[in-house]
């Protein structure tokens, strides 16, 4: 029950940060940067989907837009972004499964096996991507994108695991955001180490 406080709690703390930095940014600040911000969302996102067959650059694109333009002027920033978009979903897709996990009366015996490992998964997973954040912060990027990575395969055993039950999953909307915006991530992370 700690555990999913300090997640709860640490989550909310990064939504705060993140709010505070949209509102205290100036409107023609905003507007300045908004033609910047978007090529380099999108030079970053076709860069990404060159290297990858598995990177969606329409998700990759359509994801970073969402966020206030002057959070997107530099790698750093993107790279941020992308790993608070991923916190938030991961987040969104854990209280998900619990919800799924408390109505009794839905799927079959093994469905309910594979939601409680996918519990499992994305109560770490989340605590895993605060740690991630932490460790970029700290030009960690090393251990950031490990930690990418280990989200990004979580996604993907949650998912496989009603596969291997026969049984269809209730999270693949879910799971495929989560990996896809770990792997947006995971390149831009990898972008830096690049450029270092």
């Amino acid at each position: 029950m700690l555990r999913h406080w300090h997640v709860s709690f640490l989550s909310f703390c990064f939504f705060l940060l993140f709010l505070f930095l949209f509102l205290w940014t100036p409107y023609d600040e905003i507007s300045a940067t908004r033609t910047f911000s978007v090529d380099l969302i999108n030079k970053t996102c076709k860069t990404c989907s060159d290297k990858s067959t598995v990177f969606n650059y329409t998700f990759c694109s359509a994801s970073l837009q969402e966020i206030p333009v002057s959070r997107t002027t530099n790698l750093q920033g993107l790279a941020i972004v992308a790993m608070e978009l991923t916190l938030q979903n991961a987040t969104h897709t854990l209280s998900v499964i619990k919800e799924l996990r408390r109505n009794e009366t839905w799927g079959h015996p093994f469905a309910s096996a594979c939601l409680r490992d996918c519990d499992v998964l994305y109560s770490d997973g989340v605590i895993t991507l605060v740690d991630a954040v932490a460790a970029f912060l700290e030009g960690k990027y090393g251990s950031a994108g490990a930690w990418l990575t280990a989200v990004m395969d979580g996604a993907t055993t949650c998912e496989e695991g009603f596969g291997d039950m026969e049984e269809a999953s209730p999270l693949t909307e879910q799971n495929y955001s989560v990996f896809q915006l770990c792997d947006v991530a995971l390149c831009i992370v990898n972008l830096l180490v690049s450029h270092a």
